[in-house]
């Protein structure tokens, strides 16, 4: 597998993104959804990156700057046919420690509340993600849980 970060301009992400927001727009309320689409993602304040595998795109994940101190994973997602094959863990892993390098001190994220989520609630609680109150500019949602790690 391979890490890299991704200027977003590609057609393959493009359309692996696209399915991301349907995705969501299929599990989540529109109020309560929160992925970003591509346009969102290419602001100055984030940083992505792509995973691949033999040449095929298997996954993706973002860090938006909050501040100086505190950041906000974006946008982990595997293709659905490498799921529970370690793309994520080894992604998340790999923006951990990109957080951490870069200075952040407290990595946060928002995730669904609803039984579909319960495998990636697994993985943040794993890495040391413990359950917080909403962050930034979320507010108290049913169909939200926020974490957050002190790096």
């Amino acid at each position: 597998m391979r890490i890299a970060l991704d200027d977003l301009s590609g057609p393959e992400i493009a359309g692996f993104l696209e399915e991301h927001v349907q995705q969501m727009r299929s599990l989540t309320p529109v109020d309560s959804k929160h992925a970003l689409d591509l346009d969102s993602l290419r602001k100055p304040d984030i940083t992505f990156w792509s995973v691949t595998d033999g040449g095929d795109l298997v996954g993706c994940g973002a860090l938006k700057r909050l501040d100086a101190r505190h950041a906000e994973l974006k946008s982990l997602r595997t293709r659905p046919a490498r799921q529970r094959s370690g793309v994520a863990s080894r992604l998340l892993g790999h923006i951990v420690a990109e957080a951490r390098r870069t200075g952040y001190e407290r990595l946060s994220l928002e995730t669904g509340a609803a039984e579909f989520f319960v495998p990636a609630r697994r993985l943040y609680e794993k890495f040391g993600f413990r359950y917080c109150e909403p962050f930034a500019d979320y507010r108290p949602d049913p169909n939200s849980t926020f974490m957050t790690l002190r790096l």
